[in-house]
């Protein structure tokens, strides 16, 4: 019993949290960023970064910055510059990523799974490092990891892994732009950057997507009551708290119930 509860305390708290994100969405960016695959690196480097989308949670406007933008701009468009000149055009990238986030550092980020040195925020700032930048840190109270947040609201089981892959089959958000986790690998290995990028605007409108139908309770999962809520003493107990029906409904049936016993006495 203790584990459920302690699953319908994680609940409540997602439920919170994207309730105060919603209240406050006109202040919420999403965030998501393509980049070299970070397995089998055996030299130990830092997987480079392709390109960043930001995208505005209300008004749906994308700013966007990517290799082949800079290399563009800087007359290195062809494969082989970018690829004889990829330190500089990134770092020039990452550049103008971060003179960006300056101006919204202090609002709610909405990622997918951007939590650590592998793919996160962390990475991003140590690549800028390598580069000879100084990254701005955008603070973990202003970070929210939407992937997580389903989670728990849904229980560890609520779709397939790869889950955003498996969401967006589910909830027909599916888009030619969209490249899975191997696909992007390969794509990088192919110096096919513009691909990449439109991959990048694709997830952050998608990930914007699924935020919107988990508000308003339409997002389509393999959620059971079970895995939500541990058990269905703890769904019941919940449900008479959020809502007067089932709570009067608990109380009429819990009333008969002692009638009943009582007539056949």
């Amino acid at each position: 019993m203790s584990k459920a509860f302690e699953k319908l305390r994680r609940r409540r708290d997602a439920k919170k949290q994207l309730t105060e994100i919603n209240k406050n969405r006109n202040n919420v960016v999403v965030i998501h960023y393509s980049c070299e695959s970070f397995y089998d690196r055996p030299d130990g480097t830092s997987p480079r970064i392709t390109s960043i989308a930001v995208r505005n949670w209300v008004l749906g406007q994308t700013v966007s910055f990517s290799i082949h933008q800079i290399a563009e701009r800087d007359k290195k468009l062809s494969i082989e510059s970018i690829n004889v000149h990829y330190d500089e055009l990134e770092k020039k990238m990452l550049k103008e990523f971060y003179d960006y986030a300056e101006k919204y550092k202090n609002n709610t980020w909405l990622h997918w799974n951007m939590r650590n040195i592998n793919y996160g925020f962390a990475a991003l700032e140590h690549r800028y490092k390598v580069l000879g930048g100084k990254p701005l840190e955008i603070h973990e109270s202003c970070r929210c990891d939407l992937s997580l947040l389903l989670h728990w609201l849904y229980g560890r089981d609520y779709v397939e892994h790869p889950r955003l892959e498996s969401l967006v089959e589910k909830n027909s958000l599916t888009h030619p732009n969209f490249l899975k986790g191997p696909d992007e690998a390969k794509a990088f290995e192919n110096s096919e950057y513009v691909k990449l990028h439109q991959s990048t605007l694709c997830k952050v409108d998608i990930i914007s997507y699924i935020a919107d139908r988990a508000v308003d309770t339409t997002l389509k999962t393999n959620a059971k009551l079970t895995g939500i809520y541990g058990n269905y003493f703890v769904f019941a107990m919940e449900k008479m708290k959020e809502n007067w029906f089932f709570a009067l409904f608990g109380i009429i049936g819990s009333v008969a119930s002692i009638t009943s016993w009582i007539r056949g006495c």
